[in-house]
């Protein structure tokens, strides 16, 4: 085993060591698996944590490392057919957000992923954030349950004309998404959504017992008389909404629409949720300002997350509320899970009081703006046929007709057999499909020569289906 071999090698050695030995044999010590293996001291010390963690190993300071006891395997597997009975038509379909099962194949280029490539990341910026935070004497301290006030005060900044008593901090935009879906509405309420709408929109309302219904959108976003007709008809409560850089499409809501969207909900005594998860992944252009910058009455509850521009497990988002709706979304912060971690949060607070971090945004526009110019160029040069909704100025998506007759399911199976992997549109969408579409991803790849790659892929594939 070479100097440059990894921890986890040296982990998958062991492995093979321990289930040699008995249970209390003694492992090789550390200066013996240093010379056996060529490896350096910090190698074997990551190693050994590895399969204390997993339970193979226990270590014995000043004794050394020693085989730990098999658990006692079970005669039988256990009957649970019983809880099906209990458990009742409940179930929480994740099947919207994970689409086909299993990981993908060696080599896939991933065009569906909603996360930055890691070369995107601002990796060194985190980990200096990390480290900093980690120094703090009161750094494993319990967080106060609606966050730490000086992070709370900078998404106040960030947000615009609110105050850091209007803002909760959330483990993330999903999380927060769950919580304000469960505080709004109650089981069997219907939800209006975008048609198309972020899966993960659907899935949570579903999850809280909410019934999504569509709500068409066109080149300027969601069509404001289509909202006020369908508030009338369902009396729906609360709409879910993504006004900027709207996924999957990539629309901007009109100007002029802005108003009237909220006018639509205050007539009907109903809230917007608004999610601005995007509102750090423009391409280099002014991003418009969130429809709470428009709201004087509370009816926008606003959402936002750092883990898209940042990294993914950056689980750190806020919600911001005014009035009895906040009492609510504390309340179910407690029930759920009392406080968001503080490292986490205080690493977020270094992380965005560094001037690295507005660098980090403007380097990052233009890296999107180049992959999004690449992917427009590579889709019309190999696949002409297909349509392009329109050229996004932020966010990390493409949203892409295909011609008539197209399976879009059909087209990302044989997608991934040719590796690469697509989001079939049909995820979308909350009721019945207008049409057959894919959502391609440019951020999660990792460079321009994959995007070409990839869209050869395609092509072959549908050459193929």
């Amino acid at each position: 085993m070479s100097d440059s071999s990894s921890s986890g090698e040296l982990a998958a050695r062991m492995r093979e060591m321990v289930a040699r030995l008995s249970p209390g044999d003694r492992l090789p010590s550390s200066r013996e698996l240093i010379q056996r293996y060529r490896v350096g001291p910090a190698t074997v010390s990551q190693a050994i944590a590895l399969l204390a963690a997993e339970g193979a190993v226990i270590t014995r300071p000043g004794s050394g490392t020693y085989v730990a006891a098999r658990p006692r395997q079970r005669a039988e597997a256990a009957d649970t057919a019983w809880q099906t009975v209990t458990l009742a038509d409940r179930s929480v379909d994740t099947r919207i957000l994970t689409g086909p099962p299993g990981p993908a194949p060696e080599g896939t280029i991933m065009l569906d992923g909603g996360y930055l490539h890691r070369s995107l990341q601002p990796a060194q910026i985190l980990t200096a954030a990390l480290g900093r935070a980690a120094r703090r004497p009161d750094a494993w301290d319990r967080a106060p349950a609606g966050g730490l006030a000086a992070l709370r005060s900078v998404f106040a900044t960030m947000t615009g004309d609110v105050s850091a008593d209007d803002v909760l901090v959330t483990a993330g935009g999903q999380s927060a998404l769950s919580m304000a879906f469960r505080a709004i509405a109650a089981p069997g309420d219907p939800v209006l959504v975008e048609s198309p709408t972020y899966p993960g929109a659907i899935a949570a309302a579903k999850a809280a017992g909410l019934r999504p219904v569509p709500v068409p959108m066109d080149d300027d976003g969601l069509q404001p008389g289509l909202l006020a007709d369908a508030f009338a008809m369902t009396r729906a409560r609360l709409l879910y909404c993504q006004p900027t850089y709207h996924n999957p499409t990539g629309a901007v809501l009109a100007p002029q629409r802005r108003r009237q969207v909220i006018d639509a909900a205050r007539a009907a005594g109903a809230f917007v949720i608004e999610d601005d998860y995007a509102r750090h992944l423009g391409h280099g252009t002014p991003v418009p300002p969130p429809l709470l910058a428009d709201d004087g009455d509370g009816t926008v509850v606003y959402l936002t997350s750092l883990t898209k521009p940042a990294a993914p497990s950056l689980r750190i988002g806020a919600l911001v509320a005014r009035g009895p709706v906040m009492a609510r979304l504390r309340a179910i912060r407690m029930v759920d899970d009392f406080f968001v971690t503080r490292p986490l949060q205080e690493t977020a607070v270094e992380l965005l009081s560094s001037p690295a971090w507005d660098r980090h945004v403007r380097t990052l526009a233009a890296a999107l703006r180049e992959r999004r110019g690449a992917l427009v160029a590579a889709l019309a040069r190999e696949l002409p046929g297909w349509t392009l909704a329109h050229v996004p100025a932020g966010g990390l998506h493409l949203w892409v007709r295909l011609p008539y007759g197209a399976d879009d399911s059909a087209i990302a199976d044989t997608a991934r057999q040719y590796g690469v992997a697509v989001s079939a549109g049909n995820r979308y969408f909350a009721t019945e499909l207008p049409g057959a579409w894919l959502r391609l991803g440019f951020a999660a790849t990792g460079d321009h020569a994959e995007l070409a790659e990839a869209t050869r892929r395609l092509a072959a594939a549908c050459g193929a289906s």
